[in-house]
Formats: C-alpha cells, sequence, structure tokens
C-alpha cells in the first residue's frame, strides 16, 4: 500500500521553497503571513491530492497565489493623504415642499444651477462637480457661489438653508 507522507513531512521538505517564493514577490513579514496562508490551505486540500502528484509544485502554485492575494488586499487599503476630502454636504432634502425655491433654482444659469444642485442636494465635493461639468475645481467652486449669490437676492425666502 502506497502511502502518501505525513503533512508535517511535507512542510519540513518543502517549507524553505515556499518561503522564498512567497519572499519573491513580498516583504519578509508579509512573506511569513503568506507561507503560514499557504500552509494552511495546502493542509486542506492536502487528503485529497492524488498520490502521482508535484507537491512542492503545487505547493509553489498555493504560495504564489496566496502571495498575489496579499499584493491585491494591499491595493484595497486606503493610503495616507495629504489633504482630507471635503465632507459631502447634509442638506437640501428632495422633500421640500418650498416651490418658490425650486422655481429660483431652475432661473438660474445652467453651470450655476448644476453646481448648486450638486453641491448642496448631492453633497457632491467641488473636484467632483468639475469633473461632471468640465472645468476647473475653482470654477465649479465659483458657479456654486455664484448661484447661492444669486439665490438669495431672488428668493423670497429668508435665507437659502445650509448658507449662512
Amino acid at each position: 500500500m502506497d502511502m502518501k507522507q505525513p503533512f508535517e513531512n511535507v512542510v519540513a521538505q518543502h517549507g524553505a521553497t515556499v518561503l522564498r517564493v512567497c519572499r519573491a514577490v513580498l516583504d519578509a513579514h508579509e512573506a511569513d503571513d503568506a507561507w503560514s496562508e499557504t500552509f494552511l490551505a495546502a493542509m486542506k486540500a492536502y487528503p485529497d491530492l492524488p498520490k502521482t502528484a508535484n507537491v512542492e509544485a503545487w505547493l509553489v502554485t498555493i504560495a504564489h497565489r496566496k502571495a498575489i492575494d496579499v499584493v491585491r488586499a494591499a491595493k484595497r487599503n486606503p493610503l495616507p493623504v495629504d489633504e482630507v476630502p471635503e465632507p459631502p454636504a447634509r442638506i437640501g432634502e428632495p422633500e421640500t415642499a418650498d416651490t418658490d425655491l425650486w422655481i429660483a433654482v431652475r432661473r438660474l444659469p445652467t453651470k450655476q444651477r448644476h453646481a448648486v444642485a450638486y453641491r448642496y442636494l448631492a453633497g457632491l465635493a467641488y473636484a467632483d462637480i468639475a469633473q461632471i461639468v468640465g472645468g476647473s475645481v475653482d470654477a465649479a467652486r465659483r458657479a456654486a457661489a455664484d448661484g447661492i449669490k444669486t439665490l438669495r437676492t431672488t428668493y423670497p425666502g429668508d435665507t437659502v438653508e445650509g448658507e449662512s
């Protein structure tokens, strides 16, 4: 009866090779983690591995995939930035029944109306607004400011909600 060797022997025999594969892709700390993940996954699958399989090639394949998983996961992690993005505006609820305000907004020039709507109703940052309407971030900020200024003079209410 031809039996597979115990898994502990597989780890002892191929552990260094697997670690080299992981270190070729990752730094030392991440490589150690990928090495552990490789052997955890291999331990679960080892009982079903055919007796004729090339164990070293099988382990190297698992190690390579685990290392790539670490690289992909790192790309999803947040990166530090120099400037914190603008928080979204929390005003301009769509259920507001102030028809005079909506009429005043509709009378704004197109870019101002879009900038006001995207900033104060959708809560978008000026960079996003600039990308949508075309132009620079400063132009989007200016269009929104001009729109609010116009609303302050044309809207019969006391103030435009959210502006002081």
